[in-house]
């Protein structure tokens, strides 16, 4: 079963090079600990799902279940969290996967 929040790290995990390089340029990355408290204090999202990518940074994904709001961030080695994707209407699912034999 994948959840909303799995899918869309997983999305994320093609993307996280040219995110995080495109989040840099834009200054949207600071310290791990300062950009989650932002999250929370801010938009009241909390981490809903992660996983490891290219180069061991790790794909986070934060959400509000009260807001619908979600972020996505990279997490590189050195501690440097940037954010490269967010936005409204998050909802958790819990879909199975096709019958196999199916051709979907």
């Amino acid at each position: 079963m994948m959840t909303m929040g799995a899918l869309a790290a997983a999305a994320a995990l093609n993307m996280v090079t040219a995110g995080a390089a495109i989040a840099q340029q834009t200054r949207n990355c600071g310290p791990r600990e300062i950009v989650v408290n932002r999250l929370a204090d801010g938009y009241g999202e909390t981490r809903q799902s992660m996983g490891l990518g290219a180069n061991n940074a790790v794909i986070e994904v934060f959400a509000s279940d009260e807001s619908g709001t979600w972020t996505i961030t990279v997490t590189t080695p050195n501690g440097m969290t940037c954010l490269v994707a967010s936005g409204q209407a998050f909802e958790e699912l819990a879909e199975a996967l096709p019958a196999k034999g199916n051709d979907a």
